[in-house]
């Protein structure tokens, strides 16, 4: 035996046993199969049981083939990209679910109609009427209180990033934790002891919308801030290095560099406050009749007539809070949809 074939025969084997493409889908497939089994045989018939029956069985079945075929050092690695995959599906089922429920009951109520006229003057139990003046009165106060808490949160996060040491920061950063636990029913409460009760103003929308900036407040701050720490300091330095002062560096380099993530935080602030309900019901009141104008009056608004509507229970108020989650779902994501654009508009170009 010549000695190039002894060493070709001694050379290490670089390549191993590999699972083709499709053998994840295969084993998600028979762990499905297989989970419908066991279920009808145990007699169970909750769909949650088989969904997580099969997901068990996926990651069971990916570590066993992946460590037959190409070990266990492989097998580990596939089992986590496997609990990964099985986490994503996890959350996204309930969301589809929810979408689908709220699209397919929704779709059937909301049209031009139901858009563009209120409550006044139909009865609970009759047919027709419409969201118009609680999609009115959310507009305002989503508004107002954004107009409120955006500039706030912003200027604080500004202080707490570029300025803010010592203990007055330390201050303002706990608080600022505190407010971001604080229950809707607490802001509500607190702007209608003092705003309604000690100064004596009337219910508005206005009050809602101070409840809500309350609200917003605290996310807008913690968002914001940690957009502002991903700015890279050199930006910074190279500004203040060509003589351009602070306060110009944070309005032309910082905030221009970070302003997408500040815009999703907004947003963020937007959809949670735009769901509330509680602070709505104390301080706006609700009405049926439309009212423009949100420093006067009783208001309603999406998620207030959302519970008004379900809880009288008849089949026809039942088919318009349905609308009306549509409606509010709609509005959210025009919302974010708009604020993407104009983050997108606004961001620092960075090609040549």
């Amino acid at each position: 035996m010549s000695q190039t074939t002894v060493a070709a025969d001694r050379s290490p084997v670089f390549s191993s046993a590999r699972l083709p493409r499709w053998a994840p889908a295969v084993i998600a497939v028979a762990s499905v199969v297989l989970s419908i089994g066991i279920s009808l045989a145990a007699g169970w018939e909750s769909r949650v049981q088989w969904g997580l029956i099969a997901a068990l069985l996926f990651v069971v079945g990916t570590y066993a083939v992946t460590a037959r075929i190409e070990g266990p050092r492989q097998a580990k690695d596939r089992v986590a990209t496997s609990l990964v995959w099985v986490c994503f599906i996890l959350a996204v089922v309930p969301l589809l679910s929810l979408a689908w429920t709220t699209i397919s009951n929704g779709a059937q109520v909301v049209d031009g109609y139901f858009l563009s006229h209120s409550m006044n003057g139909v009865l609970n139990s009759d047919p027709g009427g419409g969201v118009y003046h609680a999609l009115l009165g959310t507009i305002e106060q989503v508004l107002i209180a954004t107009v409120i808490a955006a500039p706030i949160g912003l200027l604080t996060a500004v202080y707490l990033v570029e300025y803010g040491k010592g203990a007055l920061a330390r201050a303002v950063t706990f608080f600022v934790d505190v407010m971001t636990g604080i229950p809707s029913i607490v802001a509500g409460l607190f702007v209608l002891s003092f705003w309604i009760l000690i100064l004596g103003f009337s219910f508005s929308g206005f009050a809602g919308s101070m409840a809500l900036a309350i609200l917003m407040m605290p996310v807008v701050v913690r968002s914001t801030e940690e957009m502002l720490k991903l700015v890279p300091n050199e930006l910074r330095e190279a500004s203040l290095a060509l003589g351009v002062p602070k306060w110009k560096t944070i309005m032309k380099i910082v905030i221009p560099t970070a302003i997408g993530g500040i815009t999703t935080g907004v947003m963020l602030a937007v959809a949670r406050i735009t769901g509330e309900t509680a602070p709505v019901l104390l301080l706006v009141f609700g009405s049926k009749i439309i009212n423009n104008n949100p420093f006067e009056g009783a208001q309603s608004s999406l998620p207030l007539y959302v519970y008004q509507e379900y809880a009288i229970g008849t089949e026809q108020s039942i088919d318009r809070a349905w609308g009306a989650a549509l409606t509010l779902i709609a509005f959210v994501m025009i919302l974010n949809l708009v604020a993407r654009g104009i983050a997108r508009w606004k961001a620092p170009k960075t090609g040549r």
